[in-house]
């Protein structure tokens, strides 16, 4: 292999935004055919890298060679002339066209689209045979589910003759069984001699899937290895310099008085959709109820009606005590003052207002506290306090709390909101998404202080779609699809192949079921979804 050619060499690429150094003198080879894995924190420079080689950025310095040749890309039309595609993490189809309008979409061969169309049909055909991409030609965009979008935009790069594939965190909207796909058909690709880059933020896809990977860390390149001869905890260490604990230590739960009761919810959207069909659950003390399943199937209105920002129908009982559902005599403010905390799924529009300070962050939704007012005025020394005490405590950086929110990394933002609920002493914690967009770093020390939440007799309800994260924290498993839940599990007792198949709607997980039965069920759910848009 030393011998050859790279399809890709980048030789000193340094990019900065402003005084922000993104990428600081980057060197990486890509050999042909193999499937190369670049990993790294959030900030680490891999996107921006990404970008570059497919010309949405222009590097300051340094140079790119396609297949040993020095090649200029200024942008994303010289990336596919150059044998360059990339299959971004937010598709880019035009949901109301076909599959064979999309991709043959800006790639027409003259003023007449029939003929385009016609040879694009029969192109498609034979790519499809080839790297196992199957999938109706006349299917409607916003009628087929994510996982046939996502082989939609590889048809794409392929017609458009991609030999060098770059795909951006591929597997963050795929159930297990869909990524086993996607998985399987990227090893063919390889095989039949395509190189492709694989960004992800999944130890575990990289251990699986690739064949060399590189770490980034602070716009600078750590380190590139085989990964037949790394581990997970050695690539997790390079990219945060230091040893990081990738599983999650907890003692067995011992489970208390029942905290939340929840029967036959129900939520109508205002375009009249049910987004909850008769939701059924309940949480003790002491444990942790996560609640696996694809997003869009109803995960964020129960945590919105329990968070006390949405109407229901149905029963909510909490420590015994019934809530009103209505929205007439409870809202957040009220559900804060019966002992529930919420960490909600999108930090930026509902956790923080990133404008204030991080001290203000801290604040809000108990600033009417007795200890941060002095009659009718608020004590903002106090608050101050509060705030410089709780961000020591979750080790938030730079630990300054005069600093605006937008000024901190997604981490210690994150890790400024979990404080904030963590440290009012909750009966009951609502935590949605809890390490989105987090550091490797930070997720360690957010697993932690939810455990210990758990450990001091609380409640904790999971939401999460990565279910990794939900296998190693939950005490029991509710999975989620189409507003429902289709049945619980205890982690020791079930693996990701059942928990996949629940999450696509299969209740009878014994027996085998056909891909196309599996991809029929999400794309019914995700059209629902999506009606909501």
């Amino acid at each position: 292999m030393t011998d050859q050619t790279p399809a890709i060499e980048l030789k000193g690429i340094s990019k900065a935004f402003g005084p922000v150094q993104a990428n600081k003198d980057i060197s990486i080879r890509v050999m042909p055919g193999t499937i190369h894995g670049i990993i790294g924190e959030n900030g680490a420079g891999k996107s921006t890298l990404m970008s570059i080689l497919y010309g949405f950025y222009k590097a300051d310095a340094g140079e790119i060679l396609i297949n040993g040749r020095p090649t200029q890309i200024p942008d994303s039309q010289a990336a596919i002339r150059a044998g360059i595609g990339m299959v971004f993490q937010h598709f880019k189809l035009v949901q109301n066209f076909s599959v064979l309008e999309n991709v043959v979409l800006g790639a027409e061969d003259g003023r007449l689209l029939r003929p385009s169309l016609a040879k694009a049909r029969r192109e498609l055909k034979e790519l499809a045979a080839e790297y196992e991409l199957n999938i109706d030609p006349d299917a409607k965009i916003e009628d087929i589910g994510v996982g046939m979008q996502q082989r939609v935009e590889i048809l794409k790069a392929l017609y458009r003759q991609a030999d060098i594939l770059i795909l951006d965190e591929p597997t963050g909207v795929l159930t297990p069984a869909e990524a086993d796909h996607l998985f399987r058909i990227l090893k063919g690709l390889r095989d039949q001699g395509k190189t492709i880059i694989l960004i992800t933020h999944k130890l575990r896809e990289i251990m699986e899937i690739t064949d060399t990977v590189s770490v980034m860390r602070r716009g600078e390149m750590t380190a590139t290895v085989q990964t037949a001869e790394t581990s997970p905890s050695e690539l997790a260490e390079l990219m945060v310099g230091r040893k990081v604990l990738l599983q999650v230590e907890k003692t067995p739960p011992t489970p208390g008085e029942t905290i939340l009761e929840v029967e036959n919810l129900r939520v109508v959207d205002s375009k009249g959709v049910e987004r909850l069909r008769g939701i059924g659950l309940e949480i003790r003390a002491g444990e942790i109820l996560g609640l696996a399943g694809v997003a869009g199937n109803g995960q964020s209105e129960l945590l919105e009606v329990l968070g006390g920002y949405r109407k229901a129908e149905g029963t909510i009982r909490l420590n015994g005590e019934q809530i009103d559902l209505s929205g007439r005599k409870s809202d957040a403010r009220t559900r804060r003052a019966r002992g529930i905390a919420h960490v909600p799924e999108d930090r930026h529009h509902e956790g923080l207002i990133l404008e204030f300070s991080a001290w203000e962050n801290v604040a809000f939704g108990y600033h009417d506290k007795p200890e941060f007012n002095k009659g009718v005025f608020m004590d903002n020394a106090a608050i101050k306090a509060d705030a410089a005490a709780k961000m020591e405590r979750f080790d938030v950086r730079p630990p300054n709390p005069n600093l605006a929110a937008k000024n901190f990394s997604g981490g210690n933002q994150q890790k400024i909101v979990v404080a904030r609920e963590i440290e009012r002493n909750p009966d009951l914690l609502l935590i949605g998404q809890p390490t989105r967009g987090v550091d490797i770093g930070a997720i360690e020390f957010i697993h932690e202080q939810i455990v210990a939440l758990r450990d001091m007799g609380k409640a904790v309800l999971l939401v999460s779609v990565e279910l990794d994260e939900i296998m190693s924290l939950s005490d029991r498993i509710a999975v989620m699809f189409d507003g429902q839940v289709m049945g619980e599990r205890v982690p020791s007792e079930t693996d990701e192949r059942e928990l996949g198949l629940l999450m696509a709607g299969i209740t009878d997980t014994d027996k085998p079921h056909s891909e196309a039965e599996i991809e029929a069920n999400l794309a019914k759910t995700r059209a629902s979804a999506a009606k909501e848009v």
